[in-house]
């Protein structure tokens, strides 16, 4: 009932609007002798507050009134209601003139068209990503000399190149040991490459990390944490700006350059967002609601997705599944349109010079044995398990960062592990390709050309070519894993997915072999007596490789739905769509029984970022009376509606650091009259007395239409401060249970709810405070919720 009658409010006030109240000023009535600070402008920028206390925007009133301070959380339930208002007026005055009705469908079609746009960038951008870190990366090992701006493979198709070697190169491409000596082979031509390799190594790596520092630190890591808790409701000013754009695409071409184990498409995820948290700013609707801005940064990450691994549904589903918060049906649609529009454009600039659009296209086939679900399943069990000591030993490592001396010296940790990782990386061949590139090849079938020691064995028992390659896989196993650990929060962009992917793919493609070979030498057993006993190769291990990188995928993030559709999108194998489901939830499992926390989560509750997890459950049988604050008998900071003045409410603001202040009818009744936020008192009271004559210390600050007592004579006139009050906050009982408490503010974005005992406020319950108290039951400490 409550939720209609604010509804009626609404519109009532909008109707006095509509009839005639469209052009007031600040004015100071001579009749009452009150300063009122009303608004100004036309009704196109503002929507007036009615006497109920609907929640009101006025952007021309009081320059900044509804926004919001950086690390603080926004109101959805004001945001989403100053939308609405604004919406009815548009849809009213559409019928009023031709160019009434042109604003109308503007306003109607703007959001597609912001996605538009946003896909649009975000393509372009990614291609530009796409190409730069891959000529940078072959840069490494040569150069082409006829044209120094192609890549290797760009450098042999631009010659018409038909002699390519075992090792893809081609006579075209020459590499540094080459152009300095002459010569490719030898010991003199090794140690050459290794030195270029690794100076190359350090060059983009020492590039990334001072550009980071110097121009935009709100550029380095992965960004879905930060991403996640913004889209939850939480400010962070610039992490979504230009120049965090413009680093963080520079910068993950170079950090991915550098050799580091990580990849471009988790902070793809970022750069997307950035971009649609700019374009939002062109069309106010968006710009200046906060609320309405997430669902242009929803439909964002599902582009950045899209664009990262070439699969628009899944980048859709995991904006759904992983980081959004709130998100209607609308911003589903929009979410598909933006992540198609995006993948389209990639697909246009080709950047990975193929006809397919996805980055690991595998090309085989065939059908996988039933029996072959206890490996998938075993290999969901690892993931599981090898997420899980990922997992803990990264957060270990980034919290000693943050508390040891280590954080000081952030340029310095970057050179020193990327020294390390390429000193290691060359000798071992797996190591020393992309990780991108390894990836291919680990979901690739051995065919004619075998390449890097991966395929150079035959099935029969007991070659010796297959220890080889189990060896080096190991190797490249436990290097991946040990530098992932340490690379992973430093203060580079990073992403994580790719280098899940390869250890992933590297357990599997361990295990495919050893099915591979267990069933050639033992092909008549009842395991493998009806597919295999033709003599045929009836074991993929590429396709191991697929379930392997899923499992452990899955098991860093958590992911299950969008994670299976991403690997089908990604490889194009769709067939394999129930080993992938078996793998992804075995690993889910493992690793929720293992950990509580994705590697997502994780770092959002190392940061101390304010995010309350809609998918968790609270199961403490506690009231609204053990959090609120401040605990009983103790004193409560309040207004009061008409009996304080300038000077105290200016004392009040300097005493405390309350983000708001319950307004009641007096300090001994108590009765709840609304809710101010600080940041709005704030400019009101600054505001008035920059442009309004007569405001002085002593004058009333009044929350209601008329003071209770009559003014004195030669009085200075009130402050009337009643529009920027929340006449209608959101209010429960002493008595309320801690589980209704949570879901309200999970489901109605809350910032803060008033606690009240037979219509007396007692006190106010916090984003924060439930954070602390969810935090404090669960035996952690509270204290590490940072921010407001």
């Amino acid at each position: 009932m409550e939720f209609y009658s604010e509804l009626r409010h609404l519109w009532q006030g909008y109707a006095k609007v509509s009839n005639g109240e469209q052009n007031r000023t600040t004015s100071l009535s001579s009749d009452e002798g009150m300063i009122d600070i009303a608004t100004t402008g036309n009704m196109d920028e503002r929507i007036i507050q009615d006497e109920i206390g609907t929640v009101q925007y006025s952007t021309d009133e009081i320059p900044g009134i509804g926004q919001y301070d950086d690390f603080h959380t926004i109101d959805w339930q004001r945001d989403i209601a100053r939308d609405r208002m604004r919406h009815r007026y548009i849809v009213k005055k559409r019928s009023n003139s031709i160019l009434d009705l042109v604003r109308g469908a503007h306003d109607a079609w703007s959001g597609w068209l912001c996605v538009l746009l946003v896909g649009l960038v975000t393509g372009m951008v990614a291609g530009i990503i796409d190409i730069g870190a891959s000529w940078m990366s072959d840069l490494k090992y040569g150069l082409c000399p006829q044209a120094f701006w192609l890549n290797q493979e760009q450098c042999c198709w631009s010659f018409n190149e038909t002699s390519v070697d075992d090792k893809g190169n081609c006579s075209q491409w020459m590499m540094w040991s080459e152009l300095i000596t002459n010569s490719r082979t030898g010991v003199g031509a090794y140690i050459i490459s290794y030195m270029f390799f690794i100076a190359w190594a350090l060059l983009f790596a020492s590039l990334a990390a001072g550009l980071v520092r110097m121009f935009a630190p709100y550029a380095c890591g992965s960004g879905i944490p930060e991403i996640k808790t913004i889209l939850s409701g939480f400010i962070i000013r610039g992490y979504l700006g230009k120049w965090t754009l413009i680093i963080k695409s520079v910068g993950i071409m170079l950090s991915v350059s550098a050799g580091l184990s990580l990849g471009k498409e988790g902070p793809m995820v970022h750069i997307a967002s950035c971009i649609g948290n700019i374009l939002s700013y062109l069309f106010p609707k968006y710009g200046r609601n906060e609320a309405k801005k997430r669902e242009i940064l929803s439909a964002a990450a599902a582009a950045g997705v899209s664009v990262a691994f070439g699969a628009p549904i899944g980048g859709v589903l995991f904006s759904l599944e992983e980081v959004s918060y709130y998100f209607p049906l609308k911003t589903l649609w929009r979410s598909f349109f933006c992540a198609l529009v995006a993948a389209f454009v990639l697909r246009s600039i080709n950047p990975f010079g193929n006809e397919h659009s996805v980055l690991f296209y595998v090309e085989y086939n065939k059908p996988w044995v039933f029996i072959e679900l206890v490996p998938f399943v075993g290999l969901g069990i690892i993931g599981g398990a090898i997420a899980t000591v990922f997992i803990k030993a990264n957060i270990w490592w980034c919290r000693y960062r943050k508390t040891s001396r280590l954080g000081q010296y952030p340029v310095t940790e970057v050179l020193v592990v990327t020294a390390i990782t390429a000193v290691i990386a060359y000798p071992n061949p797996f190591t020393r390709m992309s990780t991108s590139q390894l990836i291919y090849l680990l979901f690739s079938q051995c065919g004619v050309s075998a390449a890097d020691g991966l395929c150079n064995y035959d099935n029969s028992p007991d070659d010796p070519g297959v220890y080889t390659a189990v060896w080096l896989l190991v190797l490249a196993l436990l290097f991946k894993l040990i530098t992932t650990i340490f690379t992973f929060g430093m203060k580079v962009p990073c992403g994580l997915f790719i280098p899940s992917l390869c250890l992933g793919g590297i357990v599997g493609r361990i295990v495919g072999i050893g099915m591979q070979q267990l069933a050639v030498a033992y092909p008549h057993i009842f395991i493998f007596a009806t597919e295999c006993a033709s003599g045929e190769d009836c074991i993929t291990p590429g396709l191991y490789a697929m379930v392997g990188a899923a499992a452990v995928l899955g098991g860093v993030t958590r992911m299950t739905v969008s994670l299976v559709v991403i690997m089908f999108e990604l490889t194009g194998g769709v067939r394999y769509i129930v080993p992938l489901m078996a793998a992804a939830m075995a690993s889910k499992w493992v690793g929720d029984a293992l950990g509580k926390q994705g590697i997502y989560d994780a770092h959002i509750n190392l940061n101390g970022y304010p995010f309350l997890d809609s998918k968790e459950e609270f199961a403490h049988t506690s009231l609204a009376a053990d959090v609120m604050q401040p605990k009983r008998n103790e004193p409560l900071s309040v207004l009061t509606q008409d009996s304080m003045t300038v000077e105290d409410v200016t004392q009040l603001l300097k005493e405390t650091e309350h983000n708001g202040f319950p307004v009641v009818v007096s300090r001994e009744s108590q009765y709840l009259v609304g809710f101010v936020l600080r940041r709005d008192l704030s400019l009101a009271i600054e505001n008035a007395r920059r442009t309004v004559e007569g405001v002085q210390t002593d004058s009333l600050v009044l929350f209601s239409s008329n003071p209770s007592q009559p003014l004195g004579p030669g009085s200075s006139p009130p402050l009337k401060l009643k529009k920027i009050l929340d006449m209608a906050p959101i209010t429960i009982t002493d008595q309320t249970p801690m589980e209704t408490v949570v879901d309200m503010f999970r489901k109605l974005g809350l910032r803060q709810t008033l606690v009240t005992h037979h219509g007396r406020l007692l006190g106010v319950i916090t984003k924060k405070d439930v954070l602390r108290y969810i935090k404090q039951i669960d035996n952690e400490d509270p204290n590490s919720v940072l921010f407001n």
